[in-house]
């Protein structure tokens, strides 16, 4: 006959294995859920800057789990909407234009924008508005209202282009130390007025072009950046340093959608000895300083916390964004 300590092992298993299969039937059993149909906004992507017309994309707002693909992905652009842009007690009734009467650079910063190449946009019915009234391209000082009607809908966007802040000064140098490294980053001195809430925004591009023995035969010979490239974590504001002067450095980013051998190689993140680099800093006011820094942190990963991004646009999405640029040249040696 057996003892009681074996039949209490015997008993233990037998639950555990009941526990397991319990377990087992449940994971079996499917699941569905349904996700409310998420409301349609417009969506604002717009800028301005000193002496530039203004940029204008309207959107319409997807949900996030709605497939997409390109072939319709012009249908959410709105090309039909009344758009309107106040400043100095003026309005001007922005002009709509299509994706393939943009300058090429408009056209690059749309694609860097978007993840999607100039060819292909060209080749879409992507639309912009723009003013061609110079009283309402970028003034110093100057606060601007966009204002967009479509199908019944009325959404708008207030933004002041502040006066740019120039660099004290710009050097190249090695993260290491070393002076005779070949890769660094770009060091820049800035003294923040004494007034709180200054916010800024980086973009450097380099000018110079590969040499003739780089492996990417496609690129021998071209400028190393088509346009402006920014890094992660392009904005900041003055709370830690309102009215001082201050160092800080940044590292070379990629471009969107970049297969380039030094965006994949040991250059990544480096500008080099030789490099002609062009430096843009922006001044810009508070509220678009959340917008961007919420779209630089929003690609968290599966597991980043979810929030609402900060835009300016009342009754959408977006922002309309006013740059007071400052335009630097630097000469890594």
């Amino acid at each position: 006959m057996p003892d009681q300590s074996y039949l209490c092992l015997v008993k233990k298993t037998l639950f555990s294995l009941l526990i397991l299969a319990l377990i087992w039937s449940g994971c079996d059993k499917e699941i569905t859920v349904d996700l409310p149909k998420s409301e349609t906004f417009i969506v604002v992507e717009g800028s301005i800057d000193i002496n530039q017309p203004p940029i204008i994309f309207l959107s319409r707002s997807q949900g996030y789990f709605d497939p997409l693909t390109l072939d319709d992905l012009a249908n959410f652009y709105i090309c039909d909407a009344v758009v309107t842009l106040k400043a100095n007690n003026l309005t001007d009734t922005l002009l709509a234009i299509s994706a393939a009467t943009l300058t090429p650079e408009q056209l690059q910063q749309v694609s860097q924008m978007l993840g999607i190449s100039p060819e292909q946009l060209s080749n879409s019915n992507i639309c912009a508005y723009t003013s061609l009234n110079p009283a309402f391209w970028g003034h110093v000082n100057t606060q601007y209202q966009l204002d967009v009607y479509h199908e019944g809908k009325h959404v708008y966007a207030k933004t002041k282009l502040n006066n740019p802040i120039p660099l004290d000064s710009l050097w190249f140098a090695s993260p290491s130390g070393n002076p005779v490294d070949s890769l660094g980053f770009i060091y820049a001195a800035l003294t923040d007025p004494d007034t709180l809430g200054n916010c800024y925004r980086w973009a450097a591009k380099r000018i110079n072009r590969y040499p003739q023995w780089v492996p990417d035969i496609e690129l021998r010979g071209r400028p190393k950046d088509d346009d402006f490239v920014r890094p992660f974590n392009s904005v900041t504001n003055d709370d830690f340093f309102n009215g001082l002067t201050f160092d800080f450095s940044y590292y070379r980013g990629t471009a969107s959608g970049s297969e380039k051998f030094d965006d994949k190689n040991a250059e990544a993140g480096f500008y080099k000895r030789g490099d002609t680099l062009v430096i843009k800093g922006q001044s810009i006011d508070y509220p678009s300083y959340q917008y961007i820094y919420d779209i630089e942190n929003a690609n968290g990963g599966p597991f980043a916390l979810p929030y609402n991004l900060r835009g300016n646009v009342v009754g959408g999405l977006g922002a309309f964004i006013a740059y007071g640029s400052y335009i630097d040249t630097l000469v890594c040696e």
